[in-house]
């Protein structure tokens, strides 16, 4: 007898809208643990019995139930029978749109009104169980980022269970790797934007991600940013950064490289001197605390530390752009300046009605960057000088360089 199973999840949903098919998930009925390993099936599982299809490596699961036992993501007990149906199983699942079933034939097996979903463009929980798991927040809140362009939105019913996990203190039990696992999905995704706002709409950004949130509200000089609200400012950037690159590494760091501003003294405001030097010990326990990757870390500190100087490069010294260059590391191999570059743009345009203004500063730097790059080294390396006299001397060599490039150089 043929063994029953079913394409579900994410496979199936994406069919329906058209997309490519990344993973394939099947369920299967009726079978047990011994069964799928006489077949040939590798089991993988850990928590629950999961296994690998011996020639196309697709996930094999069996049906199961699970029942909430503790509190957090992880405290649940899980049951796996071959009595349990295709509706148990799929009815434990997040969101409608995310709990229907394909046949092999291709017919569609929707119990929870999944394809109607889909057609309005709505995230709908399947039952009050949704409010066991809190990273279902975290889910919807990537889904917005990875649909959120096609016009997807949260049903009223869904969100208002999603504020209740927040303030009851179910979203509390959030572990930082799973916190930064999903945020750096949604920095990846087409409108990583809606992530944020999504965590904000719930109230679960303060929660989550304190030092983002606490930028809402913050105003900045009109003037230079006309839509004043350093969190929207934030998020502006975060959308520019997304259409220049999908480097998850720049987005972030267009994302938090205004943190600063979120501590300074209110009496300053709209005035935020400082801010780039302020945020830096809350940068770093931002990272610290998600466990965020050194490579996220690196640049969004440098971004955040020099992004005002890049700006204003055409105005620096030509030591003042030297040391710049030096400490961002551009005269070395493997420099990250244009990571750094792009995440400078991503904050000019940033802003209400700069969406589209030129960055010549970004020509300066990379000009600027390979003059200093290509110095005769020679003159500070011939044998006289010794120790700090050396970088001494390669430091004057790459400032007249740079002065060089600045005398000469003319925006496109």
């Amino acid at each position: 007898m043929p063994m029953e199973k079913y394409l579900v999840g994410g496979a199936v949903r994406d069919h329906l809208l058209g997309l490519p098919i990344i993973e394939k998930d099947w369920v299967v009925i009726g079978e047990t643990p011994e069964s799928m390993v006489k077949q040939g099936f590798h089991l993988v599982g850990k928590d629950f019995p999961v296994f690998l299809h011996p020639k196309s490596h697709d996930e094999y699961a069996l049906a199961r139930t699970e029942r909430k036992t503790a509190l957090g993501y992880k405290g649940f007990a899980v049951h796996a029978s071959p009595d349990i149906t295709l509706e148990e199983d799929l009815i434990r699942r997040d969101l409608t749109i995310n709990a229907m079933a394909m046949t092999s034939l291709g017919d569609i097996i929707d119990p929870f009104g999944g394809q109607k979903d889909l057609q309005n463009k709505v995230f709908r929980h399947i039952s009050p169980a949704f409010s066991e798991d809190p990273v279902r927040i975290l889910r919807i809140a990537r889904f917005a980022a990875r649909f959120g362009h096609l016009g997807f939105t949260i049903a009223e019913e869904t969100l208002s269970l999603m504020k209740s996990m927040v303030n009851s203190g179910e979203i509390d039990a959030l572990i930082p790797e799973r916190v930064w696992a999903e945020l750096f999905k949604a920095l990846k995704e087409q409108s990583p934007t809606h992530f944020f706002y999504t965590l904000k709409k719930c109230s679960a950004l303060k929660k989550i991600i304190p030092e983002i949130d606490r930028l809402f509200g913050v105003p900045q000089p009109e003037k230079y940013h006309p839509e004043i609200d350093t969190g929207i400012h934030a998020l502006l950037s975060l959308e520019q950064a997304s259409k220049l690159t999908e480097s998850p590494e720049v987005r972030f760091a267009a994302l938090t490289h205004d943190l600063g501003k979120g501590f300074s003294p209110k009496e300053h405001w709209p005035s935020h001197h400082g801010h780039e030097n302020n945020g830096l010990p809350v940068l770093e326990g931002l990272c610290a605390r998600l466990r965020i990757p050194h490579t996220f870390k690196s640049l969004a500190m440098q971004v955040m530390q020099y992004h005002t100087h890049c700006h204003k490069a055409f105005e620096l010294k030509a030591s003042t752009l030297t040391d710049m260059l030096t400490a961002l590391n551009a005269f070395k191999p493997n420099s990250s300046l244009e990571a750094f570059i792009l995440a400078c743009i991503a904050d000019a345009r940033g802003r209400t009605g700069f969406e589209e203004v030129a960055y010549p500063q970004a020509d300066l730097l990379t000009l600027a960057a390979k003059a200093g790059s290509s110095i005769n080294k020679s003159k500070a390396l011939n044998g006289k000088l010794q120790g700090a006299d050396i970088g001494r001397a390669l430091r004057d060599l790459r400032i007249k360089a740079v002065a060089e490039v600045i005398n000469q150089y003319k925006p496109m």
